[in-house]
């Protein structure tokens, strides 16, 4: 056994107090860890184990470690726990590297109840002196005596013993430490460096300079050979390999000039007997039998892959739509500025001609706010309202320009005769023109020869200069009634497809005029109107003087094919989207009918009609009587419903048709179908794909959304908010997967969904303005074009390259396959969410059962319970103040008996 620490007493022989010790043992074992090799037992090293400890480790004291066992075996995995949970707060953590280096799995810790080495535990810090103390080895009984006698000798009392001399014996080490000394075996260079007394303190200033240009700058040390550290080379491995001799040789044979040959023959033929024999051979019925079946597969390999596809033609198609980024930025080709209108204007609405090359018409508006356009009424009055006609020959001046009564906010060319335009102004009226009057101004027919009797158009820039000096200025030919129509600026217009048509209670019809003759607009008064441009019937017939009257009055230059609508045009009918149950109506701001996607595929049947017009020689919007007598056929599973975006940036579906009320008999719009708010500004873009019927793009606010029609869980793609508003957008007409967005930075947003989907692709400045209006129109493979307009009023004619205009060879399917995942993945989602709904129901269930058992438990039964907690309190901090030694065993919660 060792003997008894020194540390644990004072210099007078008492015992120091507990909590004294305790400070000394505490700021010890923060330093370094401390063991007792002064004491002969340097595997000993003491430690103090808090309650805390002793409680996570169960080595408590007087209940884990009795007299008979003072020791107990803790695992090395426990103690780093501890480390990972409490860091330096850990007993053990002055002990970590020992810990570390510890070669076995369990450690061996003693409680030191006599403080022999000066703390209340102690570590063994080796495999040895655990299994010494553990297993003791067997005592001799002249060591057990001399054991005793120092056991009576008293502690303090010291025996001196001499030291006895002894001599010194040699065994090597004095050589070793000659070997291993350090000696110079080089003389020492000493250098000198000297400076004038005047230059000493004087600041230095460093430079740059050549060294080549002064003198002594650098010292160049070159390798020489020198014959001290030269060695010879006295033996040298060298590996030897008999391979047997190559020789190449060649011949060629002797070129000769060469020349092309070609020969031909008549084929054999058999004879029809011979042809009837062979056909029952039975060879040639195996031959036939063995080689159908390699014919069918490879019938079915070209149905499936066309295997005689130009691979010359097709080469680096897919690159070059998708890697190739040498060629993706728009290319601005012309821009045009009205020049002569002094006000400020923007354009609000743009539109290509349907089939003149390089013609675009755009209607501008006044820059004024509402306030600004009340004070400024009677200016405004004396300028007149616009739609410019501008054409690629001439950037400068207008072609044509058609006046209205107020400012256009929107605009579309009639599908089956571009020469009849309608336009919806501020003020709430629909405006009429037709100018098949000026149609040679903007297009010249001729022969193309003696022989040929085919039409040829031929842009403005192909006719003689002389013709085109002067801008003709156009009236409009038909208002509609202002008291009957919109209260506010229309914002949305468009023509009924010639396929159908409807009544005034929202019935679908056949038209069999195939003209456009009905339309639908939209306004800031929360209606939506449909309007007729025939003659509806009057219950009285006018007088003929009135009649004779009105046709004397009408000016000269204005036509009369809508003479009969002009200031008593009336709306077939209205629609209001109500918000329910509220009084309130929404306010649509854009629409797309369930058939605008036909009205792009229309350019190739509008060159027809122009023909027969021509041929015919007579406008058919002059007869338009004649539609009126007709019966019409009713058109059976039509579907009425269409979208709508509205100012506060809700996507509704609703139908169009009108329902009788149940109790008061009177005709009604019915109920949205659909109703999202996806949209956190105004809507200002609701327009189908021209490649997919149910598929709707929808821009407003900051960001933009895709829908299918028929789902009704939300749309399909939503982006996240843009950096800055979007003000318009289109998708593309020749990549099903490309649509383009303005934005009020002047900036355009590319997105390509088969490349990204939370991001557009690319995006590109064009003015330094918002921009108002997006249109791409499509005149060959080879050539597209985009007109962009801002809110300054400049026109810009962008050119759009190759990579965004040439579809690769899967993209409609890859784009219809990403359509049908996402609505897999809605159909989840929503799946999901009622589950998640039923689950919280369930909780809640539970949660309320709980409650419940809780609240109908007696008032004997919680008092037991607060009782009993207490009584646990007290016993928990008996135990802490025991194990602190702050009460004896004897003492009954004495708080005032503290050693």
């Amino acid at each position: 056994m060792a003997p008894k620490s020194q540390q644990g007493k004072s210099s007078g022989g008492r015992k120091m107090p507990k909590t004294v010790k305790n400070k000394e043992i505490l700021s010890v074992s923060e330093v370094e860890p401390m063991n007792m090799e002064n004491m002969g037992h340097p595997e000993i090293y003491p430690l103090v184990l808090t309650t805390k400890t002793q409680e996570i480790f169960n080595c408590r004291v007087d209940e884990d470690f009795t007299d008979e066992q003072p020791y107990k075996l803790i695992r090395k995995e426990d103690i780093f726990a501890d480390f990972h949970k409490r860091a330096a707060v850990s007993d053990f953590y002055p002990f970590k590297k020992i810990i570390q280096e510890y070669p076995g799995d369990e450690l061996l810790l003693v409680y030191d109840k006599d403080f022999k080495y000066g703390l209340n535990f102690y570590l063994i810090g080796t495999e040895e002196g655990k299994e010494n103390y553990l297993n003791p080895p067997a005592v001799s009984e002249e060591q057990e005596e001399q054991k005793d006698l120092k056991e009576r000798v008293p502690e303090d009392i010291l025996i001196y013993k001499p030291p006895i001399s002894k001599p010194w014996v040699s065994l090597g080490s004095e050589k070793e430490i000659e070997e291993e000394s350090v000696k110079e075996s080089t003389q020492q260079i000493t250098y000198m460096i000297s400076r004038k007394r005047s230059a000493f303190g004087a600041p230095i200033q460093f430079s740059d300079h050549n060294a080549s240009s002064v003198k002594d700058a650098y010292i160049e040390c070159t390798a020489y050979p020198d014959k001290n550290f030269t060695l010879k080379q006295l033996e040298k491995d060298i590996g030897m390999q008999a391979v047997p001799h190559v020789k190449d040789t060649s011949t060629q044979t002797r070129w000769t000039y060469p020349k092309n040959a070609a020969m031909q023959y008549y084929p054999r033929e058999f004879l029809e007997k011979e042809k009837e024999t062979l056909g029952q051979s039975k060879p040639f019925t195996d031959f036939l039998n063995n080689a159908s079946i390699s014919v069918e597969i490879a019938l079915q390999q070209n149905e499936i892959m066309n295997t005689f596809t130009d691979d010359w033609k097709c080469l680096a198609e897919e690159e070059g739509t998708f890697g190739d980024k040498t060629d993706t930025h728009l290319k601005e080709f012309q821009s045009f500025t009205d020049l002569h209108n002094h006000m400020e204007t923007m354009i609000t609405c743009v539109s290509w001609h349907p089939d003149i090359y390089g013609l675009i018409a755009v209607s501008v508006a006044v820059r004024l706010s509402f306030e600004d356009r009340v004070y400024f009424s009677s200016k405004l009055l004396l300028q007149p309202s616009l739609i410019l006609f501008w054409s690629f020959s001439d950037p400068i001046h207008p072609q044509l320009m058609l006046e209205s009564p107020d400012d256009i906010f929107c605009f579309k060319f009639c599908p089956t005769n571009p020469n009849i335009i309608a336009g919806g102004c501020i003020n709430g009226q629909i405006i009429m023109w037709d100018i098949t009057a000026h149609a040679d101004r903007i297009e010249n027919i001729k022969t193309g020869g003696s022989r040929s009797k085919k039409p040829i158009l031929k842009p403005m820039f192909l006719l003689e200069p002389d013709s085109n000096k002067e801008v003709m200025y156009i009236r409009h030919c038909a208002v509609s009634s202002i008291e009957s129509g919109h209260k506010k600026v229309i914002t949305d217009i468009h023509w009924l497809p010639d396929t159908f048509e409807i009544n005034r209670m929202g019935s679908v019809f056949e038209n069999r005029s195939e003209l456009c003759c009905q339309l639908v607009t939209c306004s800031a008064d929360c209606t939506i109107c449909f309007w007729d441009i025939r003659p509806q019937k009057t219950l009285t017939p006018q007088p003929a003087e009135k009649k004779k009257e009105e046709t004397i009055e009408i000016p000269f230059d204005i036509p009369t094919t809508f003479l009969h609508l002009d200031l008593t045009w009336k709306p077939l009918f209205k629609i209001k989207l109500s918000k329910g149950e509220t009084s309130l109506d929404h306010c649509p701001t854009k629409i797309s009918l369930c058939e605008d996607h036909l009205l792009y595929k229309l350019q190739d049947k509008l060159l027809a009609q122009n023909k027969v017009i021509k041929a015919e020689e007579e406008n058919p919007y002059q007869n338009l009587e004649s539609g009126l007598a007709n019966i019409l056929k009713p058109i059976e599973d039509f579907c009425t419903k269409f979208f709508v975006g509205t100012e506060e940036g809700e996507v509704i579906y609703t139908d169009w048709k009108l329902e009788r009320d149940p109790e008061t008999g009177r005709l009604m719009t019915k109920k949205p179908v659909n109703l999202c708010t996806v949209h956190d500004g105004a809507v200002h873009t609701v327009q189908r794909s021209p490649f997919y019927k149910d598929i709707i793009l929808t821009i407003g606010g900051w960001n933009m959304a895709i829908w299918k029609e028929g789902v009704m869980t939300g749309p399909l793609v939503q982006s996240s908010c843009a950096p800055k508003r979007y003000t318009s957008g289109h998708w593309s007409l020749t990549r099903p997967s490309v649509f383009y967005i303005g934005r009020e930075d002047g900036y355009i947003d590319i997105w390509d969904l088969l490349e990204k989907t939370h991001e557009p692709t690319q995006s590109q400045n064009i003015c330094i303005t918002m921009i108002t209006s997006i249109k791409p129109w499509a005149f060959s493979t080879k050539q597209q074009f985009i007109a962009v307009a801002d809110y300054y009023g400049t026109l810009h004619i962008l050119e759009i390259p190759w990579t965004l205009r040439h579809p690769s060879a899967n993209e409609a399917s890859s784009v219809s396959h990403y359509f049908e995942r996402e609505v897999k993945h809605l159909e989840y989602v929503e799946q999901r969410k009622k589950i998640r709904e039923q689950d919280k129901k369930e909780m809640e269930l539970e949660t309320e059962k709980i409650k419940s058992k809780t609240y109908q438990k007696s008032k004997e039964q919680l008092e037991a319970e607060l009782q009993m907690d207490y009584e646990s309190y007290l016993e928990l901090e008996k135990t802490v103040l025991l194990n602190l030694g702050l009460i004896k065993m004897t003492d009954k919660m004495s708080f005032t008996d503290v050693e």
